[in-house]
């Protein structure tokens, strides 16, 4: 190759530059939100007392959660996106979410009940919300992959885990709209245990996809 050509050849890659992750991953994110969208709509949709229930804090709870903890991932992700990146001073990231939970979970022990503790807990919409959560988050979960992909990860399994946790955050979110079940205790149990499915499917696919 001639100097000239070689001088030019190394100009055009440095002007070249890639799309930064962050920027990757919210367009593949949009790119599968319809999908999640479409499910939601066709298969389950809003619940029938939606405007009433917005006066509920409990209901309004349930979002402040999921969206504290789908947010919390994506920064997690987008760090866990570089080489040799560290999960130190980013963990606490996750407290936000928890202690959300936490504070509904106290706010509602402190109010008096006419549904014991159980009832609250096992609520009527468990199956479906173990169901719905994982379905609508799979093809969120396939794109936050796939623009995480476009970083350096270098451990896949954990980045690929917090892909799962940002997805199953939000399709949480589409799915409060349509749970009638607004006890804080129903959200850290039945939440949470289809928050952590997503999760796992994420950290097994993540050597698969992320791995470069």
């Amino acid at each position: 190759m001639e100097t000239d050509q070689l001088i030019r050849t190394l100009a055009a890659d440095n002007a070249h530059r890639a799309r930064p992750v962050g920027f990757v991953l919210a367009l593949a994110l949009l790119a599968a939100a319809p999908v999640s969208v479409a499910i939601f709509f066709t298969q389950f949709g809003f619940r029938p007392d939606i405007m009433t229930a917005m006066y509920n804090p409990f209901f309004e709870l349930k979002f402040m959660v999921t969206l504290a903890m789908a947010f919390s991932a994506v920064a997690v992700s987008l760090h866990l996106s570089r080489p040799e990146a560290s999960l130190r001073g980013w963990r606490w990231l996750l407290l936000i979410p928890a202690g959300l939970l936490v504070a509904g979970i106290g706010g509602e022990m402190m109010m008096p009940q006419r549904l014991p503790v159980m009832t609250r807990l096992m609520g009527s919409n468990a199956q479906v919300c173990l169901t719905a959560i994982p379905l609508m988050a799979l093809p969120l979960l396939g794109a936050a992959l796939v623009g995480l992909r476009h970083g350096a990860p270098t451990r896949p399994v954990i980045a690929g885990g917090f892909a799962g946790l940002l997805s199953a955050g939000l399709a949480a979110t589409l799915y409060a709209s349509h749970c009638t079940d607004d006890s804080p205790l129903f959200v850290a149990t039945w939440y949470t245990i289809a928050t952590a499915l997503v999760t796992a499917i994420g950290a097994l696919a993540g050597p698969r996809v992320l791995r470069f």
